[in-house]
């Protein structure tokens, strides 16, 4: 029988104390951790403070019924840090605040922050803060990621400018479809009781289950020394993330659909679910790849570089945001979202 210790038997602060033991400092530069009303920690010199937060909700960022805990509090602090390394700055702190239901022992709130110390280890940060309580309507995480960097290194979505390149790293849509086959498999299990069989859909479930943020791709800016004009990660899929770009930098965009990165199990499970994989991969989300701009010389320094896809070129603003089909037509981007995306088939 699995062991189930309810958090009413230690209360709010023994289950800080218990959780804290679970987690580990790395970073000189924290001096003040958990336990105190505060952290406290030392920026380096000539470096600015970069602060994103997110926050995750039951029943509509997550479903408990095919994620696991760990991998939640995996993720939770992955797309925080996705945001910093957006930005070009390097992660070094977190906070996180959970809210819980009495449906919650001690031993799932273990789970889900031993995923959170994983991810932390994994990226460098020292989780130096937050709050727990509790919730009448399921399960909310909130993480406040903090890292830096110098001022002049600080990549913002407003410097794009006409004729630059538009390169993304990794695959597009794999997360997004990952999602289909869990809700479609949920479905399955609640009118059958059958367990489903999902190791054909390995990596594209990875993905939507327990995501990396790029920060390779950060490193590898600095190994080849380009400061990219423009960059943003994208959590709410290409088109989308692509129009934030424009809009900021005041520009238009092309791309090519014969240049987008689409992985053989994501464009395999499309067709499957008579879905378009091109729609998938500008709209589905949650793929947490870097998209971003460089100028034209330094192509060349990208040129060949595993990981790395060249899609399109900023344009002027009045040519708008348009996507060159393989067919050689052009249509315009738009941001449909998932309920957009749900209608359209191959």
């Amino acid at each position: 029988m699995t062991k189930r210790t309810e958090l009413s038997q230690i209360g709010e602060f023994g289950l800080i104390d218990h959780l804290q033991k679970l987690l580990n400092y790395t970073h000189k530069n924290t001096h003040i951790g958990i336990g105190d009303d505060g952290a406290a920690m030392t920026i380096p010199p000539e470096e600015k403070m970069v602060i994103t937060t997110d926050l995750l909700v039951e029943g509509t960022h997550f479903n408990l019924m095919y994620t696991p805990l760990k991998h939640l509090g995996y993720k939770a602090v992955v797309v925080n840090i996705s945001d910093l390394l957006a930005m070009n700055a390097k992660p070094a702190h977190i906070t996180v605040s959970v809210a819980l239901s009495n449906r919650f022992s001690l031993e799932s709130v273990e789970e889900l922050y031993k995923g959170i110390e994983l991810a932390s280890q994994k990226y460098g940060v020292d989780v130096v803060g937050g709050d727990i309580t509790s919730s009448h309507s399921g399960l909310l995480i909130s993480v406040t990621a903090v890292g830096s960097a110098p001022e002049k290194q600080i990549v913002r979505r407003s410097a794009a400018k006409e004729n630059q390149i538009i390169c993304v790293s990794g695959n597009l849509g794999a997360a997004y479809l990952g999602l289909q086959v869990l809700e479609r498999e949920k479905e399955v299990f609640k009118s059958s009781k059958m367990q489903p069989d999902l190791a054909s859909y390995d990596y594209i479930i990875g993905r939507q289950l327990k995501p990396e943020a790029r920060k390779e791709i950060i490193a590898l800016f600095k190994e080849k020394n380009i400061l990219p004009t423009s960059l943003i990660d994208i959590s709410d899929g290409l088109a989308s993330e692509l129009m934030h770009i424009c809009k900021q930098s005041q520009c238009g965009a092309q791309i090519y659909e014969d240049k987008l990165p689409i992985d053989i199990q994501t464009y395999n499970t499309a067709q499957e679910m008579n879905l378009s994989a091109t729609t998938c991969a500008l709209n589905g989300g949650e793929d947490y790849e870097l998209l971003f701009t460089i100028e034209q010389n330094d192509y060349e320094k990208l040129k060949g570089v595993a990981g790395i896809a060249t899609i399109g070129h900023i344009t002027d603003k009045n040519a708008g945001l348009q996507m060159v089909c393989k067919d050689q037509t052009l249509i315009p981007l738009s941001a449909q979202g998932w309920d957009g995306l749900k209608q359209n088939t191959k």
